[in-house]
């Protein structure tokens, strides 16, 4: 098995936007399970930057008082076997109301345990539900 420094590496920057006590995800068109909102870093990007693009992109809306939540490692869900996700984390508060937008069919709403139950989870956004949780900002 190669070393962890050799598998393919996904950085990504993801939003959590917390309202209610629910961490909102988005379900792409086509696809069955719900991911955080954000997305793949372009060259010459920094994580911030990608994600205003993204977040324009996928709700519509922009962003203000970005603060960094952390950077979160695991497997990269609906990649090849091996392939890791680099993904940092931040809060904001968006700049208007967030609707699906670009590849985005839905948008949910969710408590660590509604996310759970679905019937697929996205290993990335389990563990900021769980970091989120443990801070007592989610349900």
């Amino acid at each position: 098995m190669p070393a962890a420094s050799d598998r393919p590496l996904i950085r990504t920057a993801a939003l959590a936007l917390v309202r209610d006590r629910r961490l909102l995800q988005t379900r792409s068109a086509g696809a069955t399970v719900f991911y955080m909102a954000g997305g793949k870093l372009e060259p010459g990007e920094n994580a911030e930057q990608a994600l205003h693009r993204e977040i324009r992109e996928e709700l519509g809306v922009g962003l203000r008082d970005v603060t960094e939540v952390g950077v979160f490692e695991t497997v990269a869900y609906g990649h090849p076997a091996g392939t890791r996700l680099h993904m940092t984390c931040f809060r904001a508060d968006p700049i208007g109301d967030p609707y699906p937008a670009g590849e985005i069919a839905e948008l949910g709403w969710f408590t660590v345990a509604e996310y759970a139950a679905q019937p697929e989870v996205a290993p990335g956004s389990m563990l900021v539900f769980e970091h989120l949780h443990s801070l007592g900002l989610v349900d």
